[in-house]
C-alpha cells in the first residue's frame, strides 16, 4: 500500500498547524508558499479529504487535518527518539529514557529513586524535565516522553495510569505571622501578603498563576528563587510567604524557623500518578524504573 505523503509533508503540516499560517509554516519548513500549497493539495486529492480551511485570514485545520497533525507529531517524535537512541548506542549507551515530572515529584521524590536506578543501570541515560501536568499528558500521548508523573485533576485521555503519591500544597510563614496559628487558610487570603515565588520554569508557579487568573487577583511576588529550600530561607527571613508542597515544607521546618498552615482549597490536595502510553510497549529498562517508582511510593 503506497502512502501519498512523506516526512517532508508531515513536518510541513506540523509547522503550518503551529503557525496557523500556510506561508509562515512553509517558511519554517524551508520551502516557498506555492510549493507548500501544491504539496498539501496533492495530499488532499490523494486522501479525498480537506486538511485545511483556507480564508483571507489564514488557514485552520479541518478535523481530518487535526488527525493528520496528531499522527505526524507522533511519527516525527518517534523518529527523533530513534535518532537519539542510535546515537546513544554508538557511544556504548544501551538506552535513553525520557521522564517528565511535576515540580513536587522532581524536587522531592525522584532524586533517591533515580540514584538507585542509575547505579543499577550504568548503560542507560535519563532525560528528566519539569513540566505542567497537562503538558506531561500531551507529551506522553504524542510520544515525546516515555514516563510522566502528573498531579491534581488532569485528563489522562487513553494513557495507562498508575497511582503514585499524595501531597498537599501548604502556606509557609515566618513564625509569629498572624496567620501562623490558623488551622487552614484559603489561597485567596494569602494574596494580601508578599509572596516568595519560584522560578518562571516551575510547574507550581505556572499552576498558581492559573489559579490567580481564575480569581481575578494578582500575586504580589516580592522575590523569585530557584528551589524549595531557598523559598523557606526567604520565609524564615520574613521576606514574604510561600506556597510549597507539604513534603518539602515539613522537611525544611525541622531546621528552620518557619510555620506551616494547610491550604483549605480543594485543589491543594494533589494525588500524583504515573502515566505511560503502554507499559507493555516500554523497553524493559523503562518498565524497571516504573517498578521502582511504584515500590518507593508504597514505602512512604
Amino acid at each position: 500500500m503506497s502512502i501519498p505523503f512523506d516526512l517532508v509533508d508531515l513536518r510541513l503540516m506540523v509547522r503550518i498547524a503551529e503557525a496557523d499560517s500556510l506561508t509562515k509554516g512553509a517558511e519554517a519548513a524551508h520551502m516557498s508558499a506555492p510549493a507548500a500549497s501544491t504539496r498539501i493539495k496533492a495530499i488532499e486529492e490523494s486522501l479525498g479529504v480537506k486538511l485545511l480551511h483556507r480564508s483571507s485570514q489564514g488557514v485552520t485545520l479541518t478535523p481530518p487535518g487535526q488527525a493528520f497533525v496528531h499522527h505526524a507529531r507522533l511519527v516525527l517524535g518517534q523518529l527523533e527518539h530513534l535518532r537519539t537512541d542510535l546515537q546513544e548506542y554508538a557511544r556504548g549507551i544501551r538506552g535513553h529514557l525520557r521522564v517528565h515530572a511535576n515540580t513536587t515529584a522532581l524536587g522531592e521524590f525522584l532524586p533517591p529513586v533515580l540514584r538507585r536506578y542509575l547505579l543499577a543501570h550504568p548503560d542507560v541515560n535519563v532525560d528528566l524535565q519539569e513540566r505542567l501536568s497537562h503538558d506531561i499528558v500531551r507529551a506522553v500521548s504524542e510520544g515525546q516522553t516515555d514516563i510522566g508523573i502528573v498531579a491534581g485533576l488532569v485528563r489522562t485521555e487513553n494513557l495507562q495510569v498508575l497511582p503514585y503519591r499524595r501531597d498537599r500544597l501548604v502556606l509557609v510563614l515566618p513564625r509569629g505571622h498572624k496567620l501562623a496559628g490558623a488551622s487552614a487558610v484559603s489561597f485567596a487570603d494569602t494574596l494580601d501578603f508578599d509572596h516568595i515565588g519560584l522560578a518562571e520554569s516551575s510547574a507550581i508557579r505556572a499552576f498558581l498563576q492559573q489559579i490567580c487568573e481564575g480569581l481575578g487577583r494578582p500575586m504580589q511576588q516580592r522575590i523569585q528563587v530557584s528551589n524549595f529550600e531557598a523559598a523557606c530561607r526567604m520565609v524564615e527571613a520574613a521576606v514574604g510567604v510561600a506556597i510549597l508542597p507539604g513534603s518539602a515544607a515539613h522537611r525544611h521546618a525541622q531546621t528552620m524557623a518557619i510555620a506551616i498552615v494547610p491550604l483549605a482549597d480543594p485543589w491543594a490536595e494533589r494525588a500524583m500518578q504515573i502515566v505511560v502510553r503502554s507499559l507493555d510497549a516500554l523497553p524493559a529498562y523503562a518498565r524497571e524504573l516504573v517498578d521502582l517508582l511504584v515500590e518507593d511510593a508504597r514505602q512512604e
